[in-house]
């Protein structure tokens, strides 16, 4: 299986199932508001290749962090922030939890990593790599010669990412801050109280959970520098290889801008589930290849649906119709650096040739399967008697009966070899 780096510019190849296991690391949210559509992507797009991953016979260990300590959660939520900080924690869980993925084996959180972030600072400030200025400690990126080459930033170049006049080079950043009097929370350190700085926070639990080398660390396009940048060179400085492939997704765009909170173009993923559903989003996701951007709007997730409901009528209809592409064409779309546009084409052909197997077991890969339900008595009843008016070319009372029919959930779809009934 190949899949793009960043980092190497290149398709990358995974060793053989069974050689090691395959960590990844994938950053999460900072928690301080209802999460958007976009930070779904992430979560989406790697929990599927984890679940592909997996049936491939790789045996995977998945992290997905949430940043629970930040200077955004102490600005949305003065005197509150560890409350908010939980609050917007389950919500995060309780709205990605609605696409039924469940490949996520842990969830850590800053807060409960405080003392490997700490021991992992030290580490930095005795092996010269990190110093500290009146309770502050920062990176000292002109120690480090690779520094750039994830992001393609020139060092020379770089702007100052945290001011300070203390620092010695206006381009190192912060692994640790001290405390301020509008923060209502701190940690205590061998540099006194404070918390750590966002960079530290990702390299540490990453470290914690898969070790110091690992296979893979994702995230959005939008965080490879500084946040990538920093979390390398700091957890190379340490003496080991830390990711060896790094993977970004590419940006839902609004309008042609990215989403974002900053902008305040932001749909949530609560509001967009409940008006559109899991089944249309995972399906919209599944259109753009995952480093590629994707368009976010009514006619995108319009077009989803009805993708969706094509898959759902070839399901209920189930009459095989001409062979089909095999299995190995899925295999090779989805091996070939996840290629989901690929993989859709592949189960739109099985949908037209009736291959309800296939169709089944690639729907399942993204979570997608489903078993036909039966439609309830009343509901079979309303049908029939709306084919009957249609045979007597009593439109008015097909339509009514339509519309009662969908009321009971249900849709109804006319096609030439007669009528199917799928779920709404």
């Amino acid at each position: 299986m190949r899949l793009y780096s960043t980092l190497a510019r290149e398709l990358v190849e995974l060793p053989p199932p069974g050689e090691r296991t395959l960590g990844m690391y994938v950053c999460g949210p900072t928690v301080y508001t209802r999460a958007h559509i976009g930070n779904a992507r992430p979560y989406v797009v790697f929990s599927w290749l984890a679940r592909w991953l997996r049936r491939r016979g790789y045996d995977v260990t998945l992290v997905h962090n949430i940043t629970d300590v930040d200077d955004k959660i102490f600005v949305a939520a003065p005197g509150r922030s560890g409350e908010r900080a939980d609050e917007a924690t389950a919500w995060y869980l309780e709205d990605v939890g609605r696409f039924g993925l469940d490949e996520v084996d842990h969830f850590p959180r800053v807060t409960e990593t405080m003392d490997a972030i700490t021991a992992f600072i030290a580490e930095l400030i005795e092996r010269g790599f990190a110093y500290e200025i009146e309770g502050d400690v920062y990176f000292r990126v002109s120690r480090w010669s690779d520094y750039g080459r994830l992001s393609g930033q020139q060092p020379d170049q770089v702007e100052e990412q945290e001011p300070n006049p203390r620092k010695e080079d206006p381009r190192d950043f912060a692994l640790w801050k001290a405390s301020k009097p509008e923060e209502d929370r701190s940690w205590d350190s061998p540099w006194g109280a404070g918390r750590p700085g966002w960079h530290i926070e990702c390299s540490a639990m990453a470290a914690e959970l898969l070790g110091p080398v690992f296979e893979i660390h994702g995230g959005g396009i939008d965080i490879v520098f500084p946040h990538h940048e920093n979390e390398l060179a700091q957890s190379r400085a340490r003496g080991y290889e830390f990711a060896r492939l790094w993977m970004h997704n590419g940006m839902l765009r609004l309008t042609g801008e990215k989403m974002s909170k900053s902008l305040g173009n932001i749909e949530t993923i609560k509001d967009v589930l409940d008006e559109w559903g899991r089944e249309t989003i995972l399906l919209y996701f599944l259109t753009a290849h995952w480093r590629s951007p994707i368009d976010f709007s009514d006619e995108t997730l319009a077009a989803a649906e009805a993708q969706w409901r094509s898959f759902q009528q070839a399901v209920y209809e189930a009459k095989p119709r001409s062979a089909a592409v095999g299995w190995a064409a899925f295999e090779e779309a989805l091996d070939d650096d996840f290629n989901t546009p690929r993989a859709l084409a592949v189960l739109h052909e099985w949908r037209a040739a009736g291959q309800l197997e296939l169709l089944q077991r690639g729907l399942d890969v993204f979570g997608l399967a489903f078993e036909p339900e039966e439609p309830p008595q009343e509901v079979q009843k309303l049908v029939s008697a709306r084919e009957a008016a249609r045979a007597a070319k009593d439109f008015g009372a097909s339509d009514e009966l339509r519309e009662r029919i969908a009321e009971l959930g249900w849709l109804v779809q006319d096609t030439p070899a007669g009528s199917t009934l799928v779920p709404k």
